[in-house]
């Protein structure tokens, strides 16, 4: 890879039994391992134990909070990443708690980074939860780009062996999104480097 490509973390939101996820996150990752301008590390949030109970001093407020030793690998990929692509499901006209849980563990990690989603259910094709994660990201000062990939009616659009079935348009809105956020992660990482997003810490909460 060039040395300007951006590191780019594929996360797996959903950990439930059954989950069609990775079926997803692993077409995609064939798309952005394609399009060349990413190294990409592919984390399964059911890979790590994700404590809902979050510590007293969030960390907004604490930079060098101590997690559970067990979340250590996975903090270190988060900080690792210039960019983040977030494959979603919608669960009750939202996203999964699991990913909620791994958003709140972390605050800087997510500062100043582009972050694009690919969303999948059987309405919606995931865009309820990802309208809503925009507004999540919002809060931490990342910058979520507009295009998108959705899978409506996901299970017609995947064969048995977890193949898609007709390339062409979702491809398209693949190269679209990676283009955009490629774009995105570049202008961000070169900013973070050379002027830093000064911010006052939020209120407790």
């Amino acid at each position: 890879m060039p040395e300007d490509t951006l590191n780019l973390a594929v996360i797996i939101g959903s950990v439930r039994e059954g989950r069609f996820g990775p079926v997803v996150a692993r077409w995609f990752v064939e798309q952005a391992e394609a399009h060349g301008g990413f190294t990409v590390d592919l984390i399964d949030l059911a890979d790590t134990p994700l404590p809902l109970a979050l510590p007293a001093v969030p960390p907004a407020l604490a930079p060098d909070l101590t997690r559970p030793p067990a979340m250590a690998e996975l903090s270190r990929r988060v900080a690792a990443a210039d960019a983040y692509v977030v494959i979603t499901p919608d669960y009750n006209r939202s996203y999964p708690a699991s990913l909620k849980a791994a958003i709140d563990w972390y605050h800087l990690e997510w500062r100043a980074k582009a972050i694009g989603f690919v969303g999948y259910s059987g309405a919606s094709g995931g865009l309820l939860a990802i309208e809503h994660l925009r507004q999540v990201f919002g809060e931490l000062h990342a910058h979520t780009v507009r295009h998108y990939v959705s899978f409506p009616r996901y299970y017609q659009l995947f064969d048995a062996a977890g193949t898609l079935t007709d390339q062409q348009e979702p491809t398209e809105a693949a190269k679209i999104l990676l283009d955009e956020l490629q774009w995105w992660g570049e202008v961000l990482r070169d900013a973070r480097l050379t002027r830093p997003l000064g911010l006052v810490p939020a209120a407790r909460s």
